[in-house]
């Protein structure tokens, strides 16, 4: 076993009558906790599987699946975590991931295994074998291009957790098969705390959970705060309990903020910076309500180059299965996030690979949207660039009202707003009102470039 899989389970041990999961209003204590993950242990290595095997496990965040998980550590495996998905998706990771075993948590303490492959090779898996460490494979979203496969070694991107604390009462938003969700699965869980799993993501459904579990950390996105502020969930709902949201996995709008932070002035407002390649950083915000953000805690560097983070830390991945490295020759990982620094301090102005291109000039798509979203009648905005013939790209926006209305007044407003706001090249060319939520259900924007009619 390694040494931060011993860490973990020795503080399972001592936090023996706590509460360790809350799954859909059921409790489920570290000793019920590790209990299980002795009997899967058992189970798994009854079934064959070893050391170094890629093992696809399939479930949500139930105390199963949890304990599931650090079952197949403990045996060494390489575990590729999933939430249920269509079979033309499940097709397309099986083939990158190359699993050997499919594992399906189900209902009352099962769990379905079945040996679909005999081997599974690759160099980065080998790397892996020699050295005798459990992996973690985690697939990005592909919503902006390629799914890519990233491999962690688990003991390395565990051992940020080796030290004692408290973790508060945390609301379990992020999915399974997400990092933000595993670090804060592995974070809450290494300090002894209690983590609220839900079945429903909307505001009502997570305050309320907030209000009846006592929640005092809420880990989500700038999409979902968004929202809440919309159908103003907040209000509806006591939520003394709650000392800290932190947000991530976008950017956020600064309207947002702000607006976030009027709504709830008692609650520390945190931005996070994670990528799957790299787990979740640790940061400290200037303040609630600033986007300015800089890094803290041992074993990771950053430096800026040409305008873009670089980081170099020990929780990195291995490397991409079935994608080029991203690594400079002195081992720093090209995020590919443009930044702007002042002093200590540092704001993500936003992906590079989104900025679009006007005649030279860059526009971030961020900018424009926060823009967009101060303007009264609006609830969502998502801003892309389009070719065209003379500027190379274009500013189109996609945006929801509140409710139904006139859309060319609409659009007529929102340009106006802009005039004031922004360089002539970075208000939107062509603007297209839509009824359809612009996130996904993993409440992250949707940022799919389509073709749109000139309004």
């Amino acid at each position: 076993m390694t040494s931060s899989l011993r860490f973990f389970l020795d503080g399972f041990q001592s936090h023996e009558d706590v509460d360790a999961l809350i799954y859909h209003d059921k409790k489920t204590t570290y000793r019920q906790l590790l209990d299980s993950i002795q009997r899967f242990t058992h189970q798994f290595e009854i079934a064959g599987i070893k050391s170094g095997d890629v093992v696809m496990l399939q479930s949500d965040l139930s105390p199963d699946a949890v304990a599931a998980l650090f079952a197949l550590a403990q045996i060494g495996a390489i575990i590729v975590p999933l939430v249920p998905l269509d079979a033309d998706k499940m097709s397309q990771r099986a083939e990158v991931a190359q699993w050997q075993w499919h594992l399906s948590v189900q209902a009352k303490q099962t769990v379905s295994i079945k040996m679909v492959a005999k081997n599974s090779h690759h160099p980065l898996y080998e790397e892996l074998r020699h050295i005798q460490h459990p992996g973690l494979v985690l697939f990005s979203s592909g919503s902006s291009g390629q799914c890519k496969a990233t491999l962690h070694d688990l003991e390395r991107l565990l051992s940020k957790f080796h030290n004692r604390h408290r973790s508060p009462r945390t609301l379990a938003f992020l999915l399974f098969d997400h990092i933000g969700g595993l670090d804060v699965l592995f974070y809450v869980l290494s300090g002894g705390g209690t983590l609220i799993a839900i079945e429903n993501r909307n505001p009502d459904a997570v305050l309320t959970a907030v209000e009846q579990h006592g929640v005092q950390l809420l880990p989500t996105s700038p999409t979902f705060l968004n929202l809440m502020l919309l159908s103003e969930a907040h209000s509806r709902h006591s939520l003394e309990s709650l000392a800290t949201i932190t947000y991530g996995t976008e950017s956020m709008p600064e309207a947002t903020l702000h607006a976030l932070h009027e709504s709830l002035p008692k609650v520390r407002l945190v931005q996070t910076y994670g990528m799957s390649e790299l787990g979740a950083l640790r940061t400290k915000s200037k303040s609630s309500d600033s986007l300015w953000l800089k890094f803290s805690g041992e074993g990771m560097e950053t430096r800026i180059v040409e305008g873009m983070l670089q980081v170099k830390s020990r929780t990195t991945m291995v490397g991409y299965l079935n994608a080029p490295s991203p690594f400079t020759e002195d081992g720093w990982f090209i995020t590919g996030d443009k930044v702007e620094v002042r002093g200590d301090y540092m704001r993500i102005l936003g992906r590079e690979s989104q900025i679009i291109n006007v005649g030279g000039e860059k526009v971030y798509p961020a900018e424009v949207e926060n823009v967009i979203l101060q303007v009264p009648e609006v609830a969502q905005v998502s801003v892309f660039g389009q070719a065209h013939p003379l500027t190379g790209q274009i500013v189109c926006a996609k945006v929801r009202p509140h409710e139904i209305i006139n859309a060319k007044e609409f659009i007529r407003n929102i340009r106006l707003y802009c005039r004031d706001k922004l360089e002539p090249y970075k208000i939107p060319v062509r603007v297209e009102v839509v009824n359809e939520a612009q996130h996904g259900e993993r409440y992250k924007k949707k940022r799919v470039e389509s073709t749109i009619n000139d309004k």
